[in-house]
């Protein structure tokens, strides 16, 4: 609870928990149990925190843009440490994909005590949202009305199929996050993955090379399958391990 804000989370015991992040319109139980990722970290051993981001999930569906940010969202992500127990002093490994690098990356930025190493994966240094037409997007989200950006359709059509997605908090989000610098550099050991079919990350290792980062090249995925990847799990878990 942040305010009036519900944040959930979960944890999956183990040692030195993993903080996992999902993307723009999903939750975790789509991004990391239904891909095998729970499994795979408790495999490894470890432990997991996952945590669904505000107007995702069954976490609190926000309507208003100026509530979305990644710096507001990071702040979700510390009261959700604090909340499953994480000392301030003991930081953690993330992994995030998609939208949630961005969060990640606040993260480290705003609270860089709390963060031990960074895998982002399905990332570029393009910020997505802010080459969509706002008012498109909400005409697609609201009335069905064909986009003339093709990304932006597909994006939002598979958005949109998710059950329980609330298309105002989606818009919102869209608009919230939109123009934000998706390069920072967190003084912290960062591998960058991307599907070598991810139009969306397709300039992932100039990102890589922006960061100072790792990088690996997912074979055969785009945006959409990445995420799932034996190669991206084993790669990310051999990064923290």
């Amino acid at each position: 609870m942040r305010g009036s804000l519900e944040i959930h989370y979960e944890v999956t015991p183990g040692d030195r928990p993993i903080l996992l992040v999902h993307g723009f319109a999903s939750n975790s139980t789509l991004s990391w149990v239904n891909t095998g990722w729970l499994t795979a970290v408790e495999e490894a051993g470890r432990g997991a925190i996952t945590v669904d981001l505000r107007g995702h999930g069954q976490s609190t569906h926000l309507h208003d843009a100026e509530r979305y940010s990644p710096q507001l969202m990071a702040g979700d992500l510390v009261v959700a440490l604090d909340a499953a127990g994480v000392p301030a002093d003991s930081p953690v490994d993330v992994i995030a994909y998609s939208m949630g690098c961005r969060v990640a990356l606040a993260l480290a930025e705003v609270a860089p005590k709390r963060v031990r190493r960074l895998v982002l994966g399905g990332v570029g240094t393009r910020e997505l949202f802010a080459e969509w037409d706002p008012d498109a997007a909400e005409a697609f989200l609201t009335e069905g009305t064909t986009a003339d950006d093709k990304l932006m359709q597909q994006t939002l059509t598979i958005a949109m199929s998710v059950p329980g997605n609330d298309p105002l908090a989606l818009l919102a989000c869209i608009r919230g996050m939109a123009g934000g610098p998706v390069t920072r550099a967190p003084d912290v050991p960062t591998l960058v993955a991307a599907g070598e079919r991810d139009e969306v990350a397709s300039d992932a290792e100039e990102l890589a090379a922006q960061l100072g980062a790792e990088f690996v090249s997912i074979p055969k995925r785009h945006h959409f399958t990445a995420v799932s990847s034996r190669v991206f799990k084993q790669a990310a878990l051999d990064f923290l391990s």
